[in-house]
Parts: structure tokens; C-alpha cells; sequence
């Protein structure tokens, strides 16, 4: 959907378990030698100013990445994700918040290629400027359901795919199964790790029974509900992580920091999370 702008929503809840998972399944894969190839399906515009005019609107930044970036004794998952962001801002003052392109491009090694695709013209132009002409970067105004085929296999065997559109449209979620579908028949070893928005559209659930019917090697679920919706239903409540193929060690690491997530971004009594795994 172009009317879909991230600046509004950049460094919220969602956010936050977006990138920590991220930066996750980044290290993970860099623990062996041979390179990967990162593609991000829906990248957006790459890096957000939180003194901005969108970013200020409805400030949920200061409900999401505001609530941690003070945090004093962090777990490590938290800590390796708060160093990525203040190499952004090393006055020390949160101005500026990555989005996963530029979380990608931080982390990746020279062996290392990341792909990004972007289709609103606005935010597109943004990426560019931001990482045009970065080694081993290759950036497309185009739709990330249909490019990513033409992605995968990646040479190295290696790949880390995030899916994560908008959601404005009913019709995201069966695309997201669709296109999820066609890239485990390509390349049934990769990493695929989906995020979703957990709001009153009934679309999640559908998707969610779908694509643990897809995993070829197991999958892994996690989810924060930390917010009430409004009196119509409307808000976003919590967010999602979906991930095919994922690393031995995570759900370890969710089991421990999902309950200090929900502690310190929960916004009220009935904040919660959700685990589950399922390994073949």
C-alpha cells in the first residue's frame, strides 16, 4: 500500500522486536565464514528521524525504543541492540532510528549481500541516498512479494529473507503465505522470518496456521501483546515475529527476554507474550 509511511511509526514496540530478532538472526549466521545474502522485501526508507514532524506526530517511539534506551543493566540481546543504535547517535541523545536496512548494513560482513526493495517513490529516493553505491548493496523500486524470487537460491547456499509489509490491505497476509510458498521451493534452507501486526484484522490467524504448514525444518513463533486498542478496535496492540528455519539458540534467548520486554513496554495490566516452537 503507498500510503503506508514507517516515519510515523519508527523506534515503536514493534519495532523493537523486529530488530532485536534481527540482529539475532544476523549473528547467528555470522558465526560461520561463508557469506549470506540478506533481502528485505519491504524496506522502507532506511533510517528515520525521531525529531521529525511524522515521527512526533504520535510519538510512539517514546512507548517503544524511548522506554529502553536508558535502560541501565539491559540483557545482552537488548545491549548489542542498543549499541547498533547509538553508533547512530554518539552524543548519547536518541535523534535517530534505524530501520532494517540500516541495521543490515551495519552488521553485514564484506562477504556479505543485502538486498532491499522498496516500492513507494518517496521512501525509496530516501534509501537510495541513504545506501546507494554501498559495496555488496543492490537497492529496487520494485515489490518486494514479487522480487524475491528472483533472489533466491543466493549463491552462498546462505540467505536471510524478511518479510514485513505493511498489513494495510487484507490481501497482505495470503501474499506473505504466497510468496513464502514459492521461496521454500526455491530454496527451502533459508531463514524467513515474517513480522506481522497484531490489531483487530482477523487476517493473522489465518496466515500464521498457513505458514507453520510451510516450514520444512520447523519454525518458531513469538509475540508481545503490550497495549489496549481503542473503544473501535483500532491501535496496535502488539507485534509478531514468525521465523522458518530458525536458529537452535532462539528460542532460548526469547524465553528470556520476552518477559523483560513485556515489563518494561507493557502499557497495561494485561500485558503478555507468547512462545512456541516446533522442530522437526
Amino acid at each position: 500500500m503507498l500510503a503506508y509511511r514507517h516515519a510515523f511509526h519508527a523506534g515503536n514496540h514493534a519495532d523493537v522486536l523486529k530488530h532485536l530478532v534481527l540482529v539475532q538472526l544476523m549473528r547467528h549466521l555470522a558465526l560461520k565464514d561463508k557469506g549470506f545474502r540478506i533481502v528485505d522485501t519491504h524496506a522502507g526508507a532506511g533510517l528515520y528521524e525521531l525529531d521529525s514532524a511524522q515521527a512526533l506526530k504520535k510519538g510512539e517511539f517514546l512507548q517503544g525504543i524511548g522506554r529502553l534506551w536508558e535502560s541501565p543493566q539491559p540483557p545482552p540481546l537488548v545491549a548489542d541492540y542498543l549499541q547498533q543504535l547509538r553508533a547512530l547517535n554518539t552524543d548519547g541523545i536518541l535523534r535517530r532510528y534505524p530501520g532494517s536496512p540500516q541495521l543490515a548494513q551495519q552488521l553485514m560482513r564484506p562477504q556479505d549481500q543485502l538486498r532491499l526493495f522498496e516500492l513507494h517513490p518517496a521512501d525509496y529516493r530516501a534509501l537510495l541516498e541513504l545506501l546507494d553505491g554501498r559495496p555488496n548493496i543492490e537497492l529496487r523500486q520494485a515489490d518486494g512479494f514479487a522480487a524475491l524470487k528472483s533472489q533466491l537460491p543466493p549463491p552462498t547456499r546462505r540467505a536471510l529473507v524478511l518479510v514485513d509489509p505493511s498489513y494495510e490491505g487484507h490481501a497482505d497476509y495470503e501474499h506473505v503465505v504466497d510468496t513464502l510458498r514459492d521461496a521454500l521451493r526455491r530454496f527451502a534452507q533459508g531463514v524467513y522470518m515474517v513480522w506481522y501486526p497484531v490489531v483487530s484484522k482477523p487476517g493473522a490467524v489465518a496466515m500464521l496456521k498457513a505458514l507453520k504448514t510451510l516450514a520444512p525444518k520447523g519454525w518458531l513463533h513469538a509475540q508481545l501483546t503490550l497495549q489496549q486498542t481503542d473503544a473501535l478496535g483500532f491501535g496496535l496492540a502488539g507485534s509478531g515475529i514468525f521465523v522458518i528455519n530458525p536458529p537452535y539458540t532462539l528460542h532460548a534467548q526469547l524465553r528470556s527476554l520476552l518477559p523483560w520486554l513485556v515489563q518494561q513496554l507493557g502499557q497495561y495490566p494485561g500485558a503478555h507474550h507468547g512462545l512456541e516452537q516446533r522442530d522437526v
